[in-house]
């Protein structure tokens, strides 16, 4: 568990530093260096005997790698879309569903015929296709690179601010949007790793596994596409509440696993589950462009991710001790359900302060007017003041 629970957790872990280099260098050249990375990394952890190295070759180098080449490929939409960001999005992250339904069979396959260290292997064909990709980013909104050095001139390091972009913790949505996302987050991962060991100690092994991961991968896809289009016709900042849905739904599904007892109702669940999975992972980045904008989207999404890393790290293992020490898993998923519940009210919240800053922003410019008006006012009363004794003594005169 902690092997894997490591490697998901450093994918985002790593996101505030990836949306630096983003920031600094382009979407370009960090997903090509990262996927180059992760080459690396699952390419040595084929060569490893034991389970230590794993903690750094897959754990680490292979996750930082792909944390690397992931966030560039969210950004990289808003320089080509804005009418059907959310269409497209769903487009592009439909494309990991059709291998969570596809490589569960594959795998199965390469490891009973190649064993586990080939398998990892042939693996890297994937991410060595996933290097070639980074070459296809062309990115539209110029770098800090070319704004501060220019293409002639040498590149000067920008200063701290603008490196490390806090300012979007000013926005107030955008605060209550990091914190409900990672409080949603403790038990969000947990059906997705330690279902397949319940339905072992529920059903033995009688019952084909993969059919869940199938419903899972199937459904997501189905949700990321349609959700993401629906997310288009939903104004501003209301997007959230799609979201919020998702939350609740994927709450309510994990504490209904454990009174699952016959294996169809289990499958029905998981098809629920992926379906509101993929709402939520598809409408992220829209969400993130409409509350911070596309200047600062990068870091924005940076900052979040990196959030998410505590809760998707320590919410498996915390569950798979729950096992060990009950001797089931049912009490996991019970308690696994509620935080998605606590984030999902807590992100009702946005849209009500999303549109108070907006009257905020547009009374700004109007009271500068104002007393743009009052000063001049001032300055004329100030002016025939002065004029009228000025006059008196021209006529004493």
């Amino acid at each position: 568990a902690w092997v894997s629970s490591l490697s998901m957790g450093m994918v985002f872990f790593c996101s505030p530093i990836v949306s630096i280099f983003t920031d600094l260098f382009g979407c370009r050249k960090v997903a090509v260096i990262g996927a180059a990375v992760g080459l690396v990394g699952l390419l040595s952890s084929s060569f490893v005997s034991t389970i230590e190295p794993l903690y750094f070759t897959y754990g680490i180098l292979f996750a930082c790698g792909c944390s690397f080449a992931y966030q560039p490929s969210l950004v990289i939409l808003g320089h080509y879309f804005k009418k059907r960001l959310g269409l497209v999005n769903g487009i592009v992250t439909a494309g990991s569903s059709l291998f969570t339904v596809s490589l569960p069979f594959l795998l199965r396959v390469l490891i009973d015929s190649v064993d586990l260290f080939n398998t990892l292997r042939v693996l890297c064909i994937l991410m060595f296709v996933l290097f070639l990709a980074g070459f296809t980013y062309k990115p539209l909104v110029p770098n800090t690179k070319d704004k501060e050095g220019g293409k002639k001139g040498k590149f000067k390091l920008p200063p701290a601010k603008k490196i490390c972009n806090f300012s979007v913790f000013k926005v107030l949505s955008y605060r209550i949007w990091a914190l409900g996302i990672p409080a949603a987050l403790f038990g969000y991962f947990v059906p997705y790793v330690h279902l397949m060991n319940h339905v072992k100690e529920r059903f033995g092994d009688s019952v084909p596994e993969e059919v869940l991961l199938l419903c899972l991968g199937i459904t997501s896809g189905v949700g990321r596409l349609v959700f993401g289009r629906v997310a288009d016709y939903i104004p501003g900042a209301k997007k959230i509440y799609l979201q919020v849905a998702s939350f609740f739904f994927i709450g309510l599904m994990s504490m209904m696993i454990p009174l699952c007892n016959v294996f169809g109702a289990l499958v029905a669940v998981c098809l629920f589950m992926g379906l509101f999975d993929g709402c939520f992972i598809c409408i992220m980045a829209p969400i993130a462009f409409e509350l911070v904008g596309a200047q600062d989207v990068s870091q924005a999404i940076g900052f979040l991710l990196g959030l998410m890393s505590v809760p998707m790290t320590v919410g498996p293992p915390i569950a798979g001790l729950l096992r060990d020490k009950l001797g089931t898993y049912d009490v996991a998923f019970y308690l696994a359900g509620v935080p998605p519940l606590i984030g999902g009210a807590i992100l009702c919240f946005i849209p009500w302060v999303h549109e108070r800053q907006k009257l905020k922003e547009r009374a700004k410019p109007v009271d500068g007017e104002t007393t743009e008006k009052m000063l001049e006012n001032e300055s004329t009363l100030v002016s025939d003041t002065t004029e009228k004794p000025v006059k008196e003594l021209d006529s004493g005169f």
